[in-house]
């Protein structure tokens, strides 16, 4: 079953967002008119630059390139990090159609075509990873026009994953500049930069970055380049990231039960106009990495619902349908918008009582705890945690400060930057903490 996205042209009006803890940043190079740094200083041989406040209000226009192959949690990560910031992030499909095929089943419907920006001049151009996503990337001459003339021009670009050796490896645009890549690249960067393997590695105007697991910290990255630290700061600590990039996470479990299923596992991940995009991408991604079946569902009256940060997903189904399978577990997306109409869908909350009663899990993370499970009951003699703003509505704030709560057959968690440790610790309870770690390594998210 595929996941269809498709992300119109719309900047929302309130931002929220974290800090990536590891950042390496080379030297400086001259911004553009938006961007002039008020000052800088030089620490152990790296130079960090300050910049203006003046910045932060000001619009910055970004292209994020999307192809078939794409990896979806990159390019979702990318955007919606950057939309909070405030951005006018247009995504452009480099394929003859705005959908393409992402990796995982996933499906993005971009705003237009690349070829239709050919003349249009960006702040920034981030490219996604994934493969065969970078090669086609890669192979469109316009792409690779816009981002030539973005290099000459001293304006940012950016790639993750396999896009920096894949694509702008061979474009002659990392030649004198430190990069990094995903580690199975590495070798492939190496005859067209210095290869680093840095998490996220800033040298000069261009940023790179080395996979799913550090894409969150590069999109704050970039934040940070085009609007300066304020303003990462203030769209990075909404978001809940960890400061311990690259090492082994944890979950917090209580009252330890095993979690069971025949053959595979079948999960449900509703979504409703105003879920949180990355956390709803997140979660389905990993999860059918781990081979889960994954059903998504949508509780509004079409398939096509309106994330938070105005990416339209498209359901594999209706909750009608889907409500006449059971499920080995049951899971919810954040989003404020798409908490409060989880908890107004009659169908979803007798589905996940029943999934209580039946002593099936069900888990759910950011607003939907406090928003979805508390109001119905679902918490009742249950530890859990939810996003650090909405915690005062749980009954019990026994275990808030856990980033990831697994209580018997409840799983909770914070907020986009836990998203990762709470779809890994449901593959951990599932098919075990090896199996989740292997899936953590395979994506960056710990050190491989």
């Amino acid at each position: 079953m595929a996941l269809l996205l498709q992300i119109p042209l719309i900047v929302p009006p309130r931002q929220l967002g974290i800090i990536p803890s590891r950042i390496t940043t080379l030297r400086s190079a001259p911004r553009n008119s938006n961007t002039i740094p008020s000052s800088s200083s030089l620490h152990n041989n790296r130079l960090f630059v300050s910049v203006s406040p003046t910045m932060a209000s000001t619009t910055q226009k970004v292209l994020v390139p999307i192809a078939n192959g794409t990896e979806p949690m990159e390019a979702v990560i990318t955007i919606d990090v950057l939309r909070r910031a405030g951005a006018d992030v247009t995504v452009g499909s480099v394929e003859n159609q705005p959908r393409v095929d992402a990796a995982h089943a996933v499906n993005i419907v971009a705003d237009a075509l690349v070829s239709d920006y050919s003349n249009t001049v960006f702040d920034l151009i981030a490219l996604p990873g994934g493969m065969p996503g970078a090669t086609n990337l890669r192979d469109c001459a316009v792409l690779e026009s816009l981002v030539k003339k973005q290099a000459a021009d001293g304006r940012l670009y950016a790639a993750v994953c396999a896009s920096p050796a894949v694509a702008l490896g061979p474009w002659g645009v990392l030649k004198g500049l430190k990069a990094t890549c995903y580690p199975s690249f590495m070798e492939q960067l190496a005859p067209t930069a210095t290869a680093v393997e840095s998490r996220v590695q800033v040298d000069g105007r261009v940023v790179t970055s080395r996979g799913p697991g550090t894409t969150m910290e590069f999109a704050v990255a970039l934040v940070e380049q085009l609007y300066g630290k304020e303003k990462a700061k203030e769209v990075s600590m909404p978001l809940v990231m960890r400061s311990n990039h690259g090492d082994e996470y944890a979950i917090t479990e209580l009252n330890p039960v095993e979690w069971t299923f025949d053959d595979c596992p079948k999960i449900l991940v509703p979504i409703a106009n105003g879920t949180e995009e990355m956390e709803a991408v997140m979660i389905i991604d990993i999860l059918r990495r781990a081979k889960a079946n994954v059903v998504v569902a949508s509780v509004e009256d079409k398939l096509e619902i309106l994330a938070s940060r105005n990416v339209k997903l498209v359901a594999d189904v209706l909750l009608d349908e889907a409500a006449n399978l059971s499920y080995d577990l049951i899971v919810l997306p954040g989003g404020l918008g798409g908490a409060q109409a989880f908890a107004n869908s009659e169908k979803l909350m007798n589905l996940l009582k029943q999934q209580r009663e039946s002593n099936r899990p069900y888990g759910a993370i950011c607003a939907s705890p406090a928003l979805v499970l508390e109001p119905h009951g679902l918490l009742k003699g249950k530890k859990a945690t939810a996003f650090p703003a909405l915690c005062n509505k749980l009954s019990d704030q026994s275990e808030v400060e856990n980033r990831v709560v697994v209580d018997g057959n409840l799983i909770t968690s914070r907020g986009p930057g836990t998203t990762m440790e709470f779809a890994l610790g449901i593959v951990e309870k599932l098919f075990g903490r090896e199996k989740a770690l292997e899936l953590a390594r395979a994506m960056l998210f710990i050190r491989p």
